[in-house]
């Protein structure tokens, strides 16, 4: 199954040639789940504070399906 994914706050590092919310086409096996998207792009899910599945919060173990749209957020900081 194919999902698009979008890496912001510098995440965007760990997949060579993404820029900052660029969509990117990932091919998974069906039954795929967040943490496999993760491993199919190399980001270490420590890496990860924040994931919108097609913009709602999703978790790390949440089932994707063909044609999602997940947003991938670092830990921000701030005051």
């Amino acid at each position: 199954m194919r999902v698009e994914a979008r890496l912001f706050g510098g995440l965007e590092r760990w997949v060579p040639g993404t820029r900052f919310g660029m969509g990117l086409m990932v091919d998974l096996p069906e039954g795929g789940k967040v943490a496999d998207l993760l491993e199919r792009l190399g980001i270490p899910p420590s890496q990860v504070f924040s994931v919108l599945l097609n913009g709602r919060h999703a978790a790390l173990d949440t089932p994707l399906r063909p044609g999602d749209e997940v947003a991938l957020f670092p830990p921000l900081g701030g005051g």
